[in-house]
């Protein structure tokens, strides 16, 4: 009961704030519509830090209301493809032995704040690109299979869902009036430590049973509750920039 209020409080705020999106009826504004492609990663009990050798397609569509030459309102959806498994780059032996292993399908909504260091949108500016930060909130879905350790006898499929906050930098260049690319990489910060399906809350389960003796265990399969899961989006963007003006009748 306390997930599915959480989960309708979230997203009853993202609604809120996607509101903002509809313009003003005094004022002028410029909105850009877009996409992009690029790549995934994830980091927690299988990955430390990013690994370029584990990586997905990631893809994203969104909608943006510039309020001036600084800040950027953004909400978009998001879609990656996340994997990972201790026998590619294993972090230790131990790891080496557990042999875990994920992959699976990550959906996320997210409303974030930009804001640009240089004046680049005036067709007087003086530079025709700007470096940008974002920072913001949303939430991700993660439909998976995996499994917790060599012999996992139930290496079926799973599905998470957390909160998460994004954030990063990226640059953009006006490529015409209309026009903008965009490089962007952003980290999202999660709730949740189950992506791979190796979490602190679950029940400990023996591994690593050796021939002598032969029911002999010397560890346990379970993740680091205190560490959550993060995972990243590197990826370029191509939008187009129109204006709206609301009219009066007198």
């Amino acid at each position: 009961m306390k997930k599915n209020k959480f989960w309708i409080l979230s997203l009853s705020f993202l609604l809120a704030i996607l509101v903002l999106l509809k313009p003003e009826k005094s004022i002028a504004q410029k909105y850009d519509a877009g996409g992009g492609l690029g790549i995934a990663t994830y980091s927690g009990d299988i990955i430390r830090g990013l690994d370029p050798n584990q990586i997905g397609l990631q893809g994203t569509l969104f909608g943006r209301r510039n309020f001036d030459n600084v800040w950027s309102l953004r909400g978009g959806l998001s879609f990656a493809r996340l994997n990972a498994a201790d026998s590619i780059n294993p972090i230790d032996p131990v790891t080496a032995f557990r042999n875990a292993g994920f992959k699976g399908s990550l959906f996320e909504v997210s409303v974030v704040m930009e804001y640009h260091f240089l004046d680049f949108t005036n067709r007087f500016a003086e530079y025709k690109f700007s470096p940008y930060g974002f920072l913001g909130l949303g939430f991700a879905g993660f439909v998976g299979n995996g499994r917790k350790f060599e012999g996992d006898p139930n290496p079926s499929g799973y599905n998470v869902g957390t909160p998460v906050i994004p954030f990063g930098i990226g640059i953009k260049y006006k490529l015409s009036e209309n026009w903008i690319l965009a490089t962007e990489f952003g980290a999202r910060a999660t709730f949740t430590d189950a992506i791979d399906k190796l979490y602190g809350e679950e029940t400990i389960i023996p591994r690593f049973p050796i021939g002598n003796p032969p029911n002999a265990v010397i560890g346990y399969n379970y993740g680091n509750y205190s560490d959550k899961d993060w995972y990243y989006f590197l990826g370029v963007t191509l939008s187009y920039t129109f204006s709206t003006i609301k009219c009066y009748s007198y």
